[in-house]
């Protein structure tokens, strides 16, 4: 393996003088830059980790991060993610400094001035799908502070990496577990976060998608509605869509508010007449399941998507690599009430 020492040799220059240039340290003549980086490339250079480790160490790096709000129960297991890789990366003199916001773009910006106010290295986030965040993510990446995106991504940012689900293939399993779980005419009613989360609308996407290729018109979505993943809203939306179109006979759930519509479900004396699909395995979907209300869960690894994020930032800063792949998808996890 190639060394710092080598390509000092080969340049003509000091050990310095490469370190400067390999980890963007201080002001080198360009065409001695140019050079140095050159060999490097030619002898497969590959910076010493435990070194770079040892080197964050002592920079007594912070990561920020940012979730939606705690009401969410989804996002307490993320949060447990994040808890235990902070955790693990303190033994590094990292810190983790954790903000969690309701459903909203001012909150989230807010959020952002506040960790970037705190000097932070790095920062994860569960983006609004919004143009003020994507600039602001833009503007962070040119300033050299990484972002990772998890649960849910934004287009055409320069985010470092996403974690978190394959939305339209997540959605797409729903529309095959509604096709496997159903006979005759379905009519579907579809609830949603927000139409500004990019990982409900592509869940919809998905969804909306597999479907037309099952079945001609077998099965049919007859409404979608926004609940805000909250389960009082929820309770009330589907109430409503149900009063509505009475004609519904399956609910595709695909954000939180599992719970309140599950309720309105089962108040309007519907629960043995609906197929119902969720997102995740919380302490009510659990229930919900095993009482037999739901009919299958998709899970997609929250403590994952929590500790990931923050070890894709600490290894970039500590060492300057690139993660191997920019889309880190977790595992798509069917469970039904036989198999919890």
């Amino acid at each position: 393996m190639a060394t710092i020492k080598e390509i000092a040799a080969l340049a003509g220059v000091s050990r310095g003088t490469v370190d400067r240039v390999l980890n963007n340290r201080g002001s080198v003549n360009p065409y001695t830059a140019k050079r140095i980086q050159e060999i490097a490339d030619s002898l497969d250079y590959k910076p010493n980790r435990a070194g770079l480790v040892l080197a964050a160490h002592k920079k007594h790096l912070k990561l920020g991060v940012v979730l939606f709000s705690p009401d969410n129960p989804f996002f307490r297991d993320v949060l447990q993610g994040v808890r235990d890789k902070a955790a693990e990366l303190s033994g590094y003199n990292c810190t983790v400094i954790i903000r969690q916001v309701p459903f909203g773009v001012e909150e989230q910006l807010k959020a952002l001035d506040e960790l970037m106010a705190l000097d932070v290295s790095g920062i994860a986030i569960a983006p609004y799908n919004d143009e003020r965040i994507r600039c602001r993510i833009n503007a962070l990446a040119e300033a050299g502070i990484p972002v990772v995106t998890l649960n849910t991504d934004i287009e055409n940012s320069k985010r470092l990496a996403y974690v978190g689900s394959h939305y339209t293939r997540s959605g797409a399993t729903a529309a095959g577990l509604l096709r496997l779980m159903t006979q005759g005419q379905v009519n579907v009613g579809v609830l949603i976060g927000s139409t500004n989360l990019l990982c409900h609308t592509q869940r919809v996407v998905g969804f909306s998608d597999a479907l037309k290729a099952y079945d001609g018109q077998r099965i049919h979505i007859a409404d979608i509605i926004e609940n805000h993943d909250d389960d009082g809203e929820s309770y009330d939306k589907t109430s409503a869509l149900l009063s509505t179109h009475p004609e519904i006979n399956a609910l595709y759930i695909a954000g939180a508010g599992v719970h309140g519509a599950c309720r309105s479900v089962l108040d309007a004396g519907l629960g043995d007449r609906i197929c119902i699909l969720t997102y995740d395995l919380v302490p009510t979907t659990r229930a919900l399941l095993e009482e037999g209300v739901i009919s299958a869960t998709i899970c997609q690894q929250p403590g994952k998507q929590g500790s990931k994020p923050l070890d894709i930032l600490f290894s970039y800063l500590s060492t300057g690599q690139l993660p191997e792949e920019e889309l880190h998808y977790v595992a798509v996890d069917i469970r039904i009430k036989e198999n919890l």
